[in-house]
């Protein structure tokens, strides 16, 4: 079996393999009526806004608010994406219209 072959199937099957994993093992771990951990409750209920607050810091570490202009565009989809994800609660919405309304911005009306 050639390189060009073999490293390509090998990260495919690892990729699945650890997909399949990780989708089983909640299943395993707390399926058939089990009463789940009070920490994974928590964590259940922590985590998505931490994650969301990192994501926004992430996204603005490299916003120049001293720099026209200053940060305005970015703001701009974060209202829409907050806006659009209280109106509707669709995370592909808010995200995407999100996204769409920046590149906008800053393709368009930011130049």
């Amino acid at each position: 079996m050639s390189s060009e072959f073999a490293t390509p199937m090998l990260v495919i099957l690892v990729v699945a393999g650890s997909t399949f994993l990780t989708r089983f093992l909640p299943f395993a771990l707390f399926g058939g009526g089990k009463e789940v951990p009070a920490i994974v409750k928590t964590l259940g209920e922590l985590l998505p806004p931490a994650v969301i607050a990192i994501l926004v810091v992430y996204c603005l570490k490299n916003v120049h608010f001293l720099i026209p202009p200053n940060g305005l565009p970015e703001f701009i989809a974060i209202g829409i994406v907050a806006f659009l994800h209280i109106w509707k609660r669709n995370n592909l919405l808010s995200i995407g219209g999100g996204t769409v309304a920046y590149m906008l911005l800053v393709q368009m009306v930011f130049v």
